[in-house]
């Protein structure tokens, strides 16, 4: 379990590099949809250098084609994400951005566990889940204000 959680912590801590990354990229490249292609770009080439280096055998393409629509979307939600961050990295700071980031985060999350939705078991909203949430909300106010 700590070896996933240190997983995550260390990937947190990649994504809000990510966020200054990509805004100082947006700089260079004139236009935050450039910024963001130019990320995922970057992105694509390691992971293709990584899965010929693996060698991970291809997916079967019937397999892939039985697939439900939705699960077609993560890099379509990824780019937004990142476009979104690309946007408001300047204005609001990485700390704000992250702050507010991961209250979206949680927010959905909540209502994905609620409902099991998108295969997942189901995880009921709780008045402590909604508290925890809550304190997402006021940590952000705490780190917005001045």
């Amino acid at each position: 379990m700590i070896l996933f959680i240190l997983l995550v912590l260390f990937g947190g801590a990649a994504a809000a590099t990510q966020v200054v990354v990509n805004s100082q990229l947006r700089n260079w490249v004139g236009h935050p949809v450039l910024a963001t292609f130019f990320s995922f770009l970057t992105g694509a080439v390691v992971l293709f250098v990584y899965v010929l280096a693996l060698r991970i055998p291809r997916p079967e393409l019937s397999k892939m084609l039985q697939a439900p629509w939705w699960v077609w979307l993560g890099g379509v939600l990824g780019a937004f994400y990142v476009f979104s961050t690309i946007v408001a990295a300047p204005k609001l700071g990485a700390a704000v951005l992250i702050g507010v980031a991961v209250t979206g985060q949680m927010l959905i999350s909540l209502l994905l566990d609620h409902f099991g939705l998108f295969g997942l078991p189901r995880h009921p909203v709780s008045i402590w889940r909604l508290f925890g949430a809550g304190l997402l909300l006021l940590g952000v106010a705490i780190i917005r204000s001045k």
